[in-house]
């Protein structure tokens, strides 16, 4: 690639030659330029600026280089770098810059360099105001050596890998100088652009959402964030390393992401983050997560991008799609989403949810997982858990990648169950994969509000009588009471059944006080929460519908209250002999 000045002269790829038709204005890493005739900057030899006098001054300009091909330099990048008087780039000790030498064929004879020599970079440092004061002195030195220049009208170019305002140094001379000087800003290429070129895959797409990180943050915060977004890119690897690797594996991700080196030179390297040797990572690489939909394309489960895979299915045979190697291709994974939010979502969840072409679930509860591009929604009402079992595993025997969503926990009170029980049943789905991930329950959460209620032996119950008789219920009940359990009391009532709780509390106070704790958990997680504590005797059955949950505690359970007017309910960890 060859740019032309308005002048006509060519800036093109001519690297400047060893014969010196290059000279560096400053001292490696040291304080001002070198003078001439008393002044405070080098002077170009018949160069085009004004020195002194009172001229316009130079122009300041951060340019951005791309992320290490010189063929992805701009053509404004490039003839900028072979008009300027003054070329500055940021090295360390050792001298090299990688800017420099992406952006070296486009330097012509007779420019100045300035060299900015970082003081440190990943070694400690003897000053004592420690790294941040060493930086900062060393920003507003660098940038008085260019304001040397540009007072003295000559126009600098500081040249950048990748975009200098993307996590790009030349920003700290912007905000010292871009005030006092013309300043222009003159984009590049990223890192990222080229790392997903390079791979291949597709970024984002349509509504997905693009979350770029330091490799420096905590390990915990790379996680919770890696866990929630759609895509990602992490920069600044080198000796950060280990813990973004560790980040992804704990977020669920590792599977899906790539590690990127160099991208777009002949020394780079992509391969799957998993396989890396973290001995040796460079700074300048990156990890990547693509874009969910753009993987399922690339994986060839779908053949047009933002379409889910499943409308261009795996050719069918009689028993359904087959993978390589006669299993089904398919697949169905039975999911929680907690009580509420996307907080009590975990990790292996979140990767579930996005992997799926298909959610299918009770529709307030499908509701509750994002829009992802492609995904198809599949949503019934609360009494047809069986056929929606059954639909979930027809879709995946066609091929495709399915979610089944349940609130809390799926194997409690929830879809895992009918999931299991159409797959073992019907024959035609003895060979499609089923797995469970488990969730936080909703008795979990409601305890976790008040205090430890569930802190010693416990046992869960339904009131609801759809799936098996009161006298079941009420049998159950009494044993658990008998046996001094606490118990955590779900599906309490509902708009067609009201008379359970006033029954069940009958039942109850024939083996436990008047004043054992109750807990009546409402909409726990959600904006509408209220947790209330009633003695049993006082329990009103019109405060309890389908969105409360009851905890009954032992006779050894206890409802204190503190001293900052708090209300705990716990129960010890032993019991009397």
């Amino acid at each position: 690639m060859s740019a032309t000045e308005p002048g006509g002269a060519s800036v093109g790829p001519a690297r400047v030659g060893a014969g010196g038709g290059e000279r560096t204005a400053g001292a490696a890493g040291g304080g001002g330029s070198a003078a001439a005739g008393g002044g405070g900057s080098v002077a170009i030899g018949g160069g085009g600026s004004a020195a002194t006098g009172g001229r316009r001054p130079g122009t300041l300009r951060g340019v951005g280089v791309g992320p290490g091909d010189p063929e992805l330099v701009t053509v404004k990048a490039a003839r900028l770098i072979g008009a300027a008087d003054v070329i500055a780039y940021y090295s360390a000790r050792h001298g090299r810059s990688i800017a420099r030498s992406i952006a070296e064929p486009y330097f012509r004879d007779g420019q100045l360099t300035e060299p900015l020599v970082y003081p440190v970079t990943t070694e400690t440092t003897d000053h004592p105001g420690g790294y941040e004061a060493a930086i900062t002195e060393f920003y507003d030195a660098s940038a008085e050596r260019l304001a040397a220049h540009l007072s003295a009208g000559r126009d600098v170019v500081v040249i950048c890998a990748g975009d200098p305002m993307f996590y790009g140094s030349y920003m700290y001379l912007h905000e010292r100088l871009a005030h006092r000087f013309p300043a222009e800003v003159v984009p590049g290429v990223t890192s990222i652009s080229a790392a997903t070129a390079v791979l291949g895959r597709p970024l984002v797409e349509r509504d997905e959402v693009l979350t770029v990180l330091p490799g420096t943050l905590p390990a915990d915060e790379l996680t919770r964030r890696l866990a929630d977004t759609d895509a990602a890119a992490v920069l600044k690897l080198g000796r950060t390393f280990p813990q973004v690797r560790s980040a992804f594996a704990d977020a669920g991700r590792l599977a899906d992401a790539w590690y990127v080196e160099r991208a777009t030179t002949a020394t780079g390297r992509e391969l799957p983050l998993a396989e890396v040797d973290p001995d040796g990572v460079p700074y300048f690489s990156l990890a990547v997560l693509t874009s969910p939909t753009g993987d399922a394309v690339a994986a060839g489960v779908g053949a047009t991008p933002g379409v889910a895979a499943s409308t261009a299915p795996t050719p069918v045979t009689e028993g359904g799609a087959v993978a390589e190697g006669g299993a089904v291709a398919g697949r169905v994974t039975v999911v929680g989403l907690g009580p509420a939010g996307s907080g009590w979502l975990t990790p292996e969840t979140s990767q579930a949810l996005r992997e799926a072409e298909h959610l299918v679930g009770y529709g307030p509860y499908v509701d509750r997982v994002p829009h992802r591009p492609g995904q198809h929604r599949h949503t019934s009402g609360n009494q047809v858990e069986i056929e929606r079992a059954r639909h979930a595993l027809e879709l995946a025997l066609a091929g495709a990648r399915v979610a089944v969503v349940s609130s809390g926990d799926p194997g409690v009170f929830a879809m895992a169950t009918a999931v299991l029980e159409v797959a073992t049943t019907d024959e035609r789905f003895g060979a499609v994969p089923v797995r469970v991930l488990p969730g936080l329950t909703a008795a979990q959460a409601a305890a976790s509000r008040i205090g430890a209620p569930l802190g010693h032996d416990f046992a869960v119950l339904s009131l609801s009588d759809r799936l098996k008789p009161w006298a079941v219920i009420e049998q159950r009940l009494a044993g658990a009471a008998a046996a001094d359990l606490v118990l955590a009391l779900y599906n309490p009532a509902s708009a067609s059944r009201r008379w359970q709780v006033e029954a069940a509390q009958k039942v109850l106070l024939r083996h436990r006080s008047a004043d054992t704790p109750v807990v009546i958990a409402r909409d726990v997680g959600r904006p509408g929460e209220r947790i209330t504590v009633v003695p049993l005797a006082e329990l009103d059955p019109s405060d309890v519908d389908m969105r409360c949950l009851l905890i009954v505690g032992s006779s050894t359970t206890r409802a204190n209250r503190r001293a900052d007017g708090s209300t705990v309910v716990w129960t010890p960890r032993t019991y009397p002999g």
